[in-house]
């Protein structure tokens, strides 16, 4: 199988494509350059930007030369693409900051060494931009009538849809135009829900500079029964540990529905298809050894090695009745002179949002301390509760966090 076309077909990776038999054949006559953008709305990814980042990965070793496309530029005005409301507007502050935090985890996924895969900021460009010059050169390209048709914004005409949003399209269109004329980029890939926006880049190419540009787009990284992964009670998943710890990373791949197992490992991993689908085929009991191997490969390509190991160590300590803390989520605590109760305890590990919550959780039976049930909510902890490992909160039967007393 030498067309990376049929690698990521295979593995589930694939939603939409245009001119698919002429990008088949130039991928397999040429290495081509082509670029993903991720719009810097935050100083971390998360696991919704794992899967193009994953297919960037197989491009690259397939030959071909990834751009990561950082949205200085277009984070200032906000894509609407899935949003019932207007996103939050960023200061340029914010964005720069983002963005060099972004860089960084980048380079953990593609080989940036020697020109093998670019990092780029839309900024450079859309910021000089005249905007009387851009609409003369770009907007005379765009039908209103169709852009209204396109699913990102459809949904935004209910609640109102602004100008600023409304220009995103160019922007993004814009980008691809640059990256074809600076670096010779002839396709653009992304999540499904940019469809509109990277055919319309694509097109614009086209009837610009009478030339080849291709688009496709990549599946949601959903449940089997249409749920968005990823969500979890704390927020998102995000790559960067210190917004979501190796050890919780780790718990949540771990704990995948069986039907998803396969499909996970075929998008997020590197295992040859032949172990994903013998590992997706196990049943009852023995799905749990699956799920073990798609935790530890996912969270060895993110955090690393060392950290997957004593995520996988941790957990298997603890469901094994151990109170070795490992790489389980800890907080350390001045002292218990303030909010020695165990729900105020709960709300500063993050374990629930609010007081309100974690009464709730108490009569439903689902804290502990130390591995005893708390049954009552206004149960508070003493000194004595700690141990040399700290103390342990539990929350159901799967979510720890361990207190250490400075």
């Amino acid at each position: 199988m030498s067309n990376v076309m049929d690698v990521l077909r295979e593995r589930g990776f694939i939603a939409q494509t245009v001119y698919e038999d002429d990008l088949y054949k130039l991928l397999d006559e040429e290495k081509v350059t082509f670029y993903v953008g991720f719009d810097p709305t935050a100083d971390s990814l998360h696991i919704g930007h794992y899967i193009p980042i994953m297919a960037m990965a197989h491009m690259q070793r397939a030959g071909h030369r990834p751009i990561a496309l950082m949205g200085g530029g277009t984070g200032l005005v906000g894509d609407p693409s899935g949003k019932s409301e207007l996103r939050k507007m960023l200061s340029v502050e914010d964005v720069n900051r983002n963005v060099e935090c972004i860089k960084k985890q980048m380079s953990r996924f593609l080989d940036f060494s020697d020109g093998k895969a670019l990092i780029v900021n839309n900024a450079d460009w859309l910021a000089k931009l005249n905007y009387i010059d851009f609409l003369r050169e770009v907007g005379v390209h765009f039908s209103v009538n169709r852009m209204l048709t396109a699913e990102c914004y459809k949904q935004r005409m209910e609640k109102g849809l602004t100008f600023l949003e409304f220009n995103y399209m160019l922007m993004q269109s814009y980008d691809f135009l640059e990256l074809w004329r600076q670096y010779g980029c002839r396709l653009e890939m992304g999540g499904d829900d940019q469809w509109s926006n990277i055919l319309s880049g694509a097109d614009l190419i086209r009837r610009k500079e009478r030339k080849d540009a291709f688009a496709v787009t990549f599946k949601l990284l959903l449940t089997h029964d249409g749920r968005k992964m990823g969500k979890t009670e704390a927020g998102a998943l995000w790559l960067d540990p210190k917004k979501t710890s190796p050890y919780d990373f780790y718990q949540y791949w771990r704990n995948v529905d069986d039907q998803d197992v396969e499909k996970c490992l075929a998008l997020l991993t590197f295992l040859p298809m032949d172990e994903v689908r013998r590992l997706g085929a196990l049943e009852g009991a023995e799905i749990n050894e699956a799920k073990k191997v798609l935790a530890f490969e996912v969270t060895k390509l993110v955090h690393g090695q060392e950290e997957a190991e004593a995520a996988a160590k941790a957990a298997e300590a603890l469901f094994g009745g151990s109170r070795l803390a490992g790489a389980v989520p800890t907080t350390e605590i001045e002292s218990l002179e303030s909010g020695r109760r165990v729900i105020d305890l709960m709300v500063k590990a993050g374990l629930c949002k609010s007081l309100g919550e974690g009464r709730r959780l108490i009569a439903g039976g689902g804290v502990y301390v130390n591995d005893v049930k708390v049954t009552d909510p206004e149960q508070e902890v003493t000194k004595a509760d700690f141990t040399d490992e700290g103390l342990m909160l539990r929350k159901g039967k799967k979510a720890y966090h361990r207190l250490l007393l400075k």
